[in-house]
Parts: structure tokens; C-alpha cells; sequence
């Protein structure tokens, strides 16, 4: 079958490491599914996988690895399906994201990016009316996380004013449409004026350089970003209110400044992806709001490497999808 996939690492030149070309078709174990693809998304952490920086917990990464954790595709029953990108022990009692043996589709399991894929059955979500393939394909990531950050984990009620650091990536631009149909005031710091532009077309009510100082204080912050805009967050978040962090795209020791973390009462707020019922719930929320994801390039599966380029150089203005098996 046709597949992107990382032939090894290479942490200095990681797109020389991407091939596109033949792998074997899954094998489908007992209690899994096989997915026929239809388009998948690009993440931050196809990149890590190139690099070869593992997964989670500092795993070992296997390779070759059929790159991609989220996507939408289609049973071999006719129903279509929104891909889930968490595995863990079938055992486990808990959330899937607090389970200490998960792992992400295209950690140790083979991903996305490839005609048909092999998924645990639970990991194969209905998709719901209303919603297109290009749409669904970008839920079960980026998406999942920010329907988390905002609506599980920042405590923020509708009319109260959020922050989000980044204007134009994944998270940060589902951030914005999300916060907009759920009735808050968002405001948006980005690099360029173009990405801001962007963040005011899909909902932005306010838009500001980095690090620009705020006319006031907000209710929430939302960081993807890290250590470049870490010192930004805290000091723009009112005395007890809330940063969401899910990323560290600018490096993961930023400086905590906890004198002003404790004083100011700050809440600080990890979120990794979510559970299967936020995706539920996300779909369902996308649908009764009527909203339509950014998704900023469309590229059939084969010019894999166009996608990449514009993720590794911050070109992106939404998400990149890559479609395969005759979908346009």
C-alpha cells in the first residue's frame, strides 16, 4: 500500500529522513479494525518522529514508522469513521490520558498516512452528520486538544476574555474558533501581521504582536508555545486566573517565575490531547455550532513533502491535510 513514513531519524535535516513509497498492508489483530483512509492531518509530532525524539516518556522510536496520528477514513463495513490517536492498556480503569502505558499512533504503532490503517475498534470513532472528511480529518489532534483546553481544563465561562499565544498554528487556530462559538472574548498574540489577520478571519476579537502589552488582564491563557512567550502568559493572566499549556514548541524550561505565580494566584494547567468522549463531544459541538475548522493547505498524499516544508518553516495558516484515495 502507498505510505508516508520516517526510513530513520536525523534530528538536523529530519525531511531527508521522509519517504513516500510501498509498505506492507496492516496485519489486524483480534479486537482491531481496519481503516481505509481517506485524508489525515499534519502534527508537530510527525516532525519529532523524523527527528527522532521518541514518544512519550522518552521511548525508544521504531522505525520504519508510517508517520500520522489523527484522520478520517472508512470501515470495511461503509461506516466512516474519525480516527483516535491513543492507545493504551485495554485494562486500564482510568482516563486514557492519565493510562502510564499509552502511546500515540506512529510512536509504536504504524500511522495514519498510508492507504488503510490498523486500530483498536474503541479507537474508530462514528463520525457524526454534518461534518466533511477534510473537517474531520484535523479533530482527533490539534483539535481534541484545544476542545480540552478550553472547555475540561481553563474554567472559563462564556463573556470572559481568553489569550491565545499563536495566531496560526493547529491548536492556536481551533483555540480561536472555538473560543468565538462558545461565547468568549479571544484575543490573539502572533508573530506577523498576516497570521494575525488570519486569527480576526476565523473569530479573533483583538489581535496583538508578541509580547505586546495587554490593555488589560485576561481570564486565560492558552501556550503552545513555550519558553518564547511563557513570561507573556503570566503576566497577562489576572491575579487567579488560568494558563493551559500543551506545548513547547519554543523549548520546556522557560524560567517559571514562581514568585509571580504564587502571588498572583496563578493556575497552571497541562492538557495532552483528550479522552474519547471529548472527541464525542468536540464533533457534536463542531456540528450544533456550525463550525468549519482552518484548514490552510489541501495536498493529495503523494506531495507529502510540500506539507512538511510549510510545517518545519511555520508557513501554515491552519491545519495541512493530506488526502488519499480519490479524495480531492
Amino acid at each position: 500500500m502507498f505510505a508516508v513514513y520516517a526510513c530513520q531519524a536525523n534530528a538536523q535535516n529530519p525531511l531527508s529522513s521522509l519517504i513516500t513509497g510501498e509498505r506492507p498492508d496492516p496485519s489486524v489483530p483480534p479486537g482491531w479494525v481496519r481503516v481505509k483512509m481517506s485524508a489525515a492531518s499534519l502534527n508537530s509530532q510527525d516532525l519529532g518522529t523524523l527527528r527522532g525524539w521518541g514518544g512519550l516518556y522518552g521511548r525508544p522510536q521504531v522505525f520504519p514508522m508510517i508517520l500520522g496520528c489523527d484522520g478520517v477514513g472508512t470501515l470495511d463495513d461503509g461506516t466512516k469513521v474519525v480516527i483516535y490517536p491513543i492507545i493504551g492498556d485495554p485494562d486500564w480503569r482510568g482516563l486514557e490520558i492519565h493510562d502510564p502505558n499509552r502511546r500515540v499512533l506512529g510512536e509504536r504503532d504504524q500511522g495514519t498516512f498510508a492507504d488503510y490503517i490498523a486500530v483498536p475498534q474503541r479507537n474508530a470513532v462514528p463520525l457524526p452528520e454534518g461534518i466533511s472528511l477534510i473537517s474531520a480529518s484535523v479533530l482527533g489532534a490539534a483539535w481534541l486538544t484545544a476542545y480540552r483546553m478550553l472547555f475540561t481544563k481553563s474554567g472559563l465561562r462564556s463573556g470572559q476574555t481568553m489569550l491565545v499565544q499563536g495566531a496560526s498554528g493547529g491548536v492556536s487556530t481551533a483555540l480561536i474558533q472555538l473560543g468565538r462559538a462558545a461565547g468568549m472574548q479571544v484575543w490573539v498574540a502572533g508573530r506577523t501581521q498576516e497570521k494575525l489577520t488570519l486569527a480576526k478571519q476565523i473569530g479573533a476579537h483583538r489581535t496583538f504582536l508578541s509580547g505586546e502589552t495587554l490593555p488589560r488582564r485576561v481570564d486565560a491563557a492558552f501556550d503552545t508555545v513555550g519558553a518564547a512567550t511563557w513570561k507573556h502568559s503570566t503576566h497577562s493572566v489576572r491575579s487567579g486566573g488560568t494558563i493551559v499549556v500543551c506545548g513547547a514548541a519554543t523549548g520546556d524550561q522557560p524560567g517559571a517565575d514562581l514568585v509571580h505565580v504564587f502571588v498572583e494566584e496563578i493556575n497552571v494547567r497541562g492538557v495532552f490531547a483528550g479522552t474519547i468522549d471529548d472527541l464525542n463531544d468536540l464533533m457534536a459541538f463542531v456540528v450544533s455550532a456550525g463550525i468549519k475548522p482552518q484548514v490552510g493547505h489541501v495536498l493529495p498524499m503523494e506531495r507529502a513533502g510540500e506539507g512538511f516544508i510549510a510545517l518545519l518553516e511555520g508557513r501554515s495558516l491552519g491545519k495541512i491535510v493530506l488526502t488519499l484515495n480519490g479524495l480531492c
